[in-house]
């Protein structure tokens, strides 16, 4: 790339890898649009993360799932009958995540109710990730009523955003933050309270 812009895609196309043209409007490319600002703000809690508890163990597995990421990102612009070989993602990789949840979940105590995400800022940004992250998934869902893609890709989408979550409350556990639970009578006492 010589330049930074082509103006190939003032008209409102781009190309997939494999020479074909499509509108940016496509459900491929919202599902690897969304894969890249999952991306983003997984950098964003590497960001936060700087100099905080934990950050020996969290910042390497997020620069892995930053790289895997693109990897994912480059399956999804290529269609599974381009000539262009690309790395895609596999059953590996979604093992890989699971073996990650097991490993920081086993430091965990078990969830008894539903959490808010809250907490240090690299948790927040963890919990923010996790939501882009089951976005994209249901984008690719929708994609695949109309594209073929990769389906390794829909499962290695399920098991990060778990993987995500999990993340952000190991990273609360080793800033010393609590964990803020939710529940439906706080919601009632509250209505009570303004009632009153």
């Amino acid at each position: 790339m010589n330049k930074i812009y082509t103006r190939t895609g003032d008209d409102g196309t781009t190309s997939l890898f494999g020479g074909d043209r499509v509108g940016k409007g496509n459900a491929r490319i919202d599902a690897y649009g969304t894969v890249d600002e999952l991306n983003s703000v997984v950098g964003l809690a590497r960001a936060h993360l700087d100099g905080e508890p934990g950050e020996d163990r969290l910042d390497p597995v997020l620069q892995n799932i930053q790289d895997e990421l693109f990897v994912l990102g480059a399956d999804l612009a290529t269609p599974m009958d381009a000539k262009p070989v690309v790395p895609r993602v596999t059953e590996d990789h979604v093992d890989e995540l699971e073996a990650r949840i097991d490993t920081f979940d086993d430091d965990l105590k078990p969830l008894k109710n539903f959490i808010l995400p809250s907490g240090t800022l690299a948790a927040t940004q963890l919990h923010s990730a996790r939501t882009v992250c089951r976005r994209a998934e249901r984008i690719l869902v929708k994609a695949g009523a109309t594209t073929t893609f990769n389906e390794v890709a829909m499962r290695y989408l399920n098991r990060l955003s778990d993987l995500l979550f999990v993340l952000a409350r190991w990273a609360n556990k080793a800033a010393g933050m609590r964990e803020d639970t939710w529940s439906p009578t706080k919601v009632r006492n509250a209505d009570e309270d303004a009632s009153e």
